[in-house]
């Protein structure tokens, strides 16, 4: 019978500690530097160069609000694909007359992609044979470096510190925290390899296509991706939580996610999705100002 992806393993604590120790060894290093392009007269653009494990140089896109701070801070994790990115620079949503934000380019990404080029397909299984080997221990390594570098800067207001992305976001607040709030979103890293054999759709058909030419490894790949399984890391949670489900009876849908969100220490609310970039995004900005005690963004008066 085949492992399934869920199953807790017995060094779950024990393999992300270790994670956390080899960073903690390695000064982060950081060079920041001002980007002008991208600075306006409401907020100073920087890039960050920071070191991960490996060691292994990251980048980071910085920006600090005009004006006295200590501001609330945004940090946003990688999401699957080779970009990440610097917030808008509009002032629709105010996020940066408002917020400190930093984006983090995780290894194998743009801007933080040398030596390691990440291919998209191809990154969800580089590696993934050996839990130690495969390349998301040290994306969420990195995750964890920019939150470290983040709460150090003076700008920020500790108290008040948000994590806002997909898989990513959820395991750095679990493993850091000084999270406080949370803004997760469900994308892979749940029950995986089970959803995957009911989808044709990628970034899930990359496990099938790689284990239909080595299906003698599906144990050792649904053993890897159980350290990763967000049913494991929700209980390590202690940031007030936003969970963003997907619609209906989804496999990511409100019913799916309970015990997930049912596990998160803090208090938590699931919003369903509206089948709406548009609408869910107002959702998870006016939850956040609300939280974050920050005037709340100017949106159109129909986005409900």
């Amino acid at each position: 019978m085949s492992t399934p992806s869920d199953t807790k393993p017995l060094d779950f604590a024990a393999y992300w500690q270790d994670t956390l120790s080899q960073l903690a060894r390695l000064p982060a290093a950081p060079e920041v530097e001002e980007i002008p392009l991208r600075s306006t007269d409401f907020a100073t653009a920087y890039g960050v160069q920071l070191t991960s494990i490996g060691p292994y140089r990251i980048f980071g896109y910085l920006s600090i609000p005009t004006g006295e701070g200590p501001f609330p801070a945004r940090y946003f994790l990688p999401r699957y694909g080779s970009v990440a990115d610097l917030v808008p620079q509009g002032t629709s949503n105010g996020q940066r007359q408002r917020y400190v934000t930093f984006a983090i380019c995780a290894r194998g990404q743009r801007r933080s992609d040398r030596p390691y080029s990440a291919g998209f397909p191809g990154q969800l299984t580089d590696g993934i044979d050996d839990p130690y080997g495969y390349i998301y221990r040290g994306i969420v390594a990195d995750c964890c470096r920019g939150l470290e570098f983040l709460v150090s800067r003076p700008e920020v207001n500790p108290q008040r510190v948000a994590a806002i992305g997909t898989d990513m976001a959820l395991d750095t607040a679990a493993l850091c925290p000084r999270v406080t709030h949370l803004v997760y979103t469900p994308v892979i890293f749940f029950q995986t390899l089970e959803r995957a054999a009911a989808t044709q759709a990628y970034p899930l058909e990359e496990l099938n296509d790689y284990l239909r030419q080595r299906p003698e490894q599906r144990d050792q790949v649904a053993q890897t991706l159980a350290y990763y399984d967000a049913s494991h890391f929700a209980p390590m949670v202690g940031a007030r939580t936003l969970l963003m489900a997907e619609a209906g009876a989804s496999p990511l849908g409100p019913a799916a996610m309970e015990t997930v969100a049912g596990s998160i220490r803090s208090s938590t609310d699931v919003h369903e999705s509206e089948n709406s970039g548009y609408r869910d995004g107002a959702y998870s900005e006016l939850w956040l100002s609300r939280e974050l005690g920050v005037p709340e963004a100017s949106l159109p008066p129909h986005w409900r």
